[in-house]
């Protein structure tokens, strides 16, 4: 991987090296990465694509999805791997902590939900029933 200063961030976003594990691969790819907040689940959603990489296709052969991890000089995560398009550029997804530097995502806490003060204040546990309400 090279260092941050030689790759290219654009807004909410990476382009650049990256190393993608999955099974027993350890692959270097190039990536390009994009993300945002899903309002309908209010989690952050990231994906992109992988450039062409032959030991990557060779290596999905017959298979429609993958679990992998994808790491940048920024961080890890966990993902999916899918949908190779007639270039061969495969795509890859996930849900919460991206592996990229966002302004957008919320940190996440062990189980994955975005944490109270992250999430403005708001609590993920449902509000205290209040009784039966007076008519």
């Amino acid at each position: 991987m090279t260092p941050a200063a030689d790759r290219a961030m654009d807004g909410d976003g990476y382009t650049g090296p990256a190393r993608l594990e999955f099974g027993t691969s350890i692959l270097d790819v190039q990536a390009d990465l994009r993300g945002q907040v899903e309002p309908i689940d209010g989690r952050y959603h990231w994906y992109g694509r992988l450039a062409r990489h032959d030991d990557l296709t060779a290596a999905m052969a017959g298979q429609g999805r993958a679990t992998a991890v994808l790491s940048t000089p920024d961080g890890s995560a966990d993902c999916e791997i899918s949908d190779a398009d007639p270039w061969q550029r495969y795509r890859v997804s996930g849900i919460s902590t991206p592996p990229f530097r966002s302004e957008l995502a919320c940190p996440a806490d062990a189980a994955g939900e975005r944490s109270a003060e992250a999430a403005g204040g708001l609590s993920a546990e449902p509000p205290a029933d209040p009784g039966p309400r007076e008519q």
